[in-house]
Formats: structure tokens, C-alpha cells, sequence
């Protein structure tokens, strides 16, 4: 697990450097109208297929909660769900990869499983606190 100022670091300078780079690299290979087109169709794809999958983690949610059990594993699934949505509705195309990757249920469940893993070893010590740290 990243700490410090590293994840911000990645962030807010080397994820839009990685866009910006692509960017370049597809308008001077695509060209600048087939690179916008391909921006806008991976935004609209991707809302489109967040919608899917979200509302199908919506069915699961209720249908656990209506047996009387608690529906952890399926919100930590919609948590990565909305995750995969915004970054397919972050223009460029690294975050485009991601989201979607977020969104491919086989990756979505390592990324849950891992997601879940971290918050059990949060909470192991029966006193979970979650804080940042300066």
C-alpha cells in the first residue's frame, strides 16, 4: 500500500502526463477528429455499461437484503462499479482502460476481493480507524 504523498503524486501528475502523452500519440497517428470521437464514444460505452452492470448490482443488493443478510460483498462490488463509471467518464484513454477493466466482472472481482481484504485487515483489531495521515 502506496502511503505519504506518493498516491497523490500518481495522481495529479503522472496519470494526466500519461493522458496528455496519448492524447498526442493518437492525434498524430488517428488524427484529431477520429481521436475526440473516440473520447466521446468510450464516455458514452462506458456510462452505458456502468448503467448495465450498476443496475444488475442494484438487483443483487436488494435480493440480499430482502433474505435478511447484509450486502457487503455487493456494495464493495457497486463501490468498484461507480469507480469503473468515473473514470470512463474522465476524458483520456488511461483512465478509459481502467474503467473499463474495473467494470470486466473477472477484474472487478480481484479488485473487490482486494478492496475487501484491505478492509479486513483494517478492522482485524476490533478498533477500525480509517484516517489520512499529513
Amino acid at each position: 500500500m502506496m502511503r505519504g504523498p506518493r498516491p497523490l503524486l500518481f495522481i495529479f501528475i503522472l496519470v494526466p502526463a500519461i493522458e496528455i502523452f496519448l492524447f498526442v500519440l493518437s492525434g498524430k497517428y488517428l488524427g484529431i477528429p477520429l481521436t475526440l470521437l473516440l473520447i466521446i464514444a468510450t464516455g458514452i460505452t462506458g456510462a452505458w455499461l456502468a448503467k448495465r452492470e450498476g443496475l444488475q448490482t442494484l438487483k443483487e443488493i436488494r435480493a440480499e437484503l430482502s433474505a435478511g443478510r447484509l450486502p457487503g460483498q455487493s456494495l464493495v462490488e457497486g463501490a468498484c462499479i461507480l469507480a469503473g463509471g468515473i473514470l470512463l467518464l474522465t476524458p483520456g484513454f488511461f483512465t478509459d482502460i481502467c474503467g473499463f477493466l474495473l467494470l470486466f466482472p473477472p477484474i472487478r472481482k480481484k479488485a473487490k476481493d482486494r478492496v475487501i481484504n484491505w478492509l479486513r485487515k483494517r478492522t482485524a483489531n476490533g478498533r477500525p480507524s480509517f484516517y489520512f495521515r499529513r
